[in-house]
């Protein structure tokens, strides 16, 4: 039997690739999506094979990632709940992809993942997966072994001698890619608890940023941020340069309480700088290129979007048939952006585009022949007519 495993390396699929050999007799190919974790991925092909890979699959899918699921999902403006930029719901969806491509390309019967009984990230891997190959065998060890906590998954390891990241005194867990880095668990668990000050990788602390703010214009085509100041950049390039501007001046940090697709309620810390600054970028942008009326759909429809990510169904009719309605509103979104980074925040401070529908000739508060404030009368009387009836009726009864 083959299985392909989604593997990070971290503690939980370190764990699951030796249970996986031990409880299946199977041959184990471990892939990794390179989505930007850094670091992180120093020796894993060693890792995986001395743990008992027989294939190591490590691709670098950053282009790909930023390009093809990250932009898209900012051209929604996709945001969920109170904050959340769906830097590890995004990801999801290309890495069940490829785990899936790379089962095809061997013959492997199934496809393993490290996501808990508890979370979301169970649901989007194997909505993906059947998605893309409705008959694939899926394997999810957290629903069917008997550890019960990371901490016993500490203790296998320790006793299988496998080298893991996280400790009894460092227990929460994080995910990072190119858009984010997501820390929860552990010493997060509880609400009141602030995060330890050591904990951040990808920002400083607010009140360690520089003393001086720091101007960034973003040029937008089409809704996509296509330059940063003057320098016209790949998607790739604009999440890498905008991820170090803002860390440094530590923009993009979120601590929230949100709601789990399964039903609970999970607290999550996330740093989200680049994606931050795109966000109030573009926001800057629609203000004076989308007509008034299809903002205000769009942004009825947000909600329904972005609950579409984090729940998983990026490879959905719906998801499909909606995304089709938020490009062709972010068509109009074209024109530049300019902000103000200073200790943790972002502020716009002007916006202009070729096609503005700005027109201050309009808006001003001085003598000008275009509006006739007399008209307004008629138009307050028409839109008091339902209301001005309903006192009347009320009054008589």
């Amino acid at each position: 039997m083959k299985i392909v495993l989604a593997y990070s390396g971290g503690l939980d699929t370190s764990v699951i690739l030796t249970w996986l050999k031990e409880q299946y007799s199977a041959e184990v190919i471990a892939f990794c999506a390179d989505i930007g974790q850094a670091e992180e991925l120093d020796g894993l092909d060693a890792k995986a094979r001395r743990t008992g890979a027989s294939k190591v699959y490590i691709e670098d899918l950053r282009a790909e990632f930023a390009r093809d699921f990250v932009f898209p999902m900012l051209r929604a403006a996709a945001v969920y709940e109170s904050g959340y930029l769906l830097g590890t719901s995004i990801a999801r969806p290309l890495i069940a992809k490829r785990m899936v491509e790379i089962a095809r390309e061997n013959g492997a019967e199934a496809v393993a993942h490290g996501a808990t009984g508890k979370g979301n990230d169970q649901v989007r891997f194997e909505l993906t997966a059947y998605a893309l190959e409705p008959d694939i065998r899926i394997i999810a060890p957290w629903r069917i072994w008997d550890f019960k906590s990371r901490t016993d998954l500490i203790e296998y390891a320790q006793r299988h001698g496998i080298p893991v990241p996280v400790t009894v005194a460092k227990p929460y867990s994080t995910d990072r890619n190119l858009l984010h880095i997501s820390y929860e668990g552990g010493i997060l668990e509880d609400p009141w608890a602030e995060p330890p000050r050591d904990m951040f990788k990808l920002t400083v602390a607010p009140e360690d940023a520089p003393d001086r703010p720091e101007f960034v214009e973003i040029e937008f085509e089409r809704g996509d941020a296509v330059a940063v100041n003057g320098e016209r950049l790949s998607p790739l390039g604009v999440m890498e340069k905008l991820n170090a501007l803002a860390g440094r001046h530590g923009v993009g940090r979120v601590d929230l309480v949100e709601n789990r697709f399964v039903g609970m309620k999970s607290r999550g810390v996330y740093e989200t700088p680049a994606g931050t600054v795109l966000h109030a970028a573009r926001e800057a942008v629609e203000q004076i290129t989308m007509d008034r009326e299809a903002l205000h759909l769009r942004d009825s429809l947000v909600p329904r979007y972005a609950e579409m990510v984090y729940y998983g169904f990026w490879f959905a009719p719906e998801r499909e048939m909606l995304q089709a309605a938020m490009d062709q509103a972010a068509s109009a979104v074209t024109g530049t952006a300019r902000l103000k980074l200073y200790k943790g925040g972002v502020t716009v401070v002007g916006r202009k585009a070729p096609r503005s529908l700005y027109d201050p000739q309009i808006a001003t508060f001085e003598a000008e022949k275009v509006y006739d404030q007399k008209d307004a009368s008629g138009f307050i009387k028409l839109n008091a007519l339902r209301l001005r009836q309903r006192a009347r009726t009320m009054r008589k009864a």
